[in-house]
């Protein structure tokens, strides 16, 4: 797989016109890493099956033990220069981004922290960690989702964060995860596509503020890159010339073509749930130079596990059901390689 991966990203770069070199490239990179959860009982959310008493027998040494494992992750993706910013999923709280940033394999490369609590119902939020070394964060704040059709529900917000690189560019990051296909794909649709509606949206507004605006939408969107949430309400492309400059790129439509390589693995389906979406000033500058490289798959194989029942391989996830495995998550990290400058 990570033959492939390189395969397509080198294939993008000719392409393109982006050939820097190995020294000056970053990385961004996002993480589903699969219900974080500290195992301490919030009273205000449905939390209580990730606890030492609850159905999942969410211990301290298993928590602990996962939160090492993460921040090992995130340090062999950068392979000696590890992201400059991550966003992840699936995590609980901001006592769970402190034992990232301070307990982990991650304490000793000043990561810091930006997540806000959502409504949802489980207590599960998205965050973003960022090297204060090499980023600086100059804004933030939560996006609110409320359905029309169903104002009741408790949502995941979408993480807005501005940052700063060390050349002066700023970056308009958005990080989500949207509404998941359970309970049914066609009743969930609607709510994936509202999702997308706010995120045009709000993509927009920054565009009628700066048409040049940078900007990163990534996350664990449920949908892939040829649904309709992404086709017809955020209205991405792929990189091509003559396009209006408020074209919003997917980096990961390489891998819409084909089954056998993503990010998450449904039975016999690989596929990217896990996505990158680029504005086009960020992905080329003024002079038309390519700044973003292209998206990969971190595939280590120290992340999957022979797949008994349906050939190949699969994540190396923490949870089968209720049952504990003890790997990493049931997502792979993926990532974007860019240059600052």
């Amino acid at each position: 797989m990570k033959r492939y991966c390189s395969l397509i990203c080198g294939i993008m770069g000719c392409l393109y016109g982006w050939t820097q070199p190995a020294d000056t490239l970053h990385k961004i990179m996002f993480y589903n890493v699969e219900n974080l959860f500290h195992p301490s009982d919030d009273s205000l959310t449905a939390d209580e099956d990730f606890t030492p008493t609850g159905s999942y027998h969410w211990t301290y040494k298993k928590y602990y033990r996962k939160v090492s494992m993460i921040g090992k992750v995130i340090v062999a993706a950068g392979m000696g220069d590890p992201p400059w910013l991550v966003g992840l999923a699936e995590i609980e709280n901001e006592r769970v981004l402190k034992d990232l940033c301070y307990n982990s394999p991650l304490r000793k490369f000043r990561y810091r922290y930006v997540h806000y609590d959502s409504p949802d119902r489980r207590g599960v939020d998205v965050a973003m960690l960022y090297r204060d070394s090499c980023v600086r964060v100059l804004r933030s704040r939560k996006v609110p989702i409320v359905f029309p059709f169903d104002t009741f529900a408790r949502n995941r917000d979408i993480l807005y964060v501005v940052v700063q690189f060390p050349s002066g560019d700023s970056l308009h990051v958005l990080i989500n995860h949207w509404t998941s296909r359970y309970g049914g794909y066609a009743a969930t649709v609607p709510k994936r596509n509202w999702y997308a509606t706010v995120v045009r949206r709000f993509v927009d507004s920054l565009m009628v503020e700066n048409p040049r605006a940078k900007v990163l939408i990534t996350g664990d969107f449920n949908d892939y890159a040829t649904d309709e949430s992404m086709r017809d309400y955020l209205r991405v492309k792929e990189y091509g010339p003559r396009l209006p400059r408020d074209t919003l790129y997917n980096l990961m439509l390489p891998f819409a073509r084909q089954s056998l390589h993503g990010s998450h693995k449904h039975e016999d389906f690989w596929g990217c749930l896990d996505q990158f979406i680029v504005s086009d000033a960020w992905l080329t500058d003024t002079c038309g130079a390519r700044q973003v490289g292209g998206a990969y798959i971190f595939d280590a194989d120290f992340l999957l596990v022979d797949d008994e029942k349906y050939g190949g391989k699969k994540n190396y996830r923490t949870f089968l059901g209720p049952r504990y495995i003890g790997g990493f998550a049931d997502h792979l990290p993926v990532y974007v390689v860019f240059r600052d400058g």
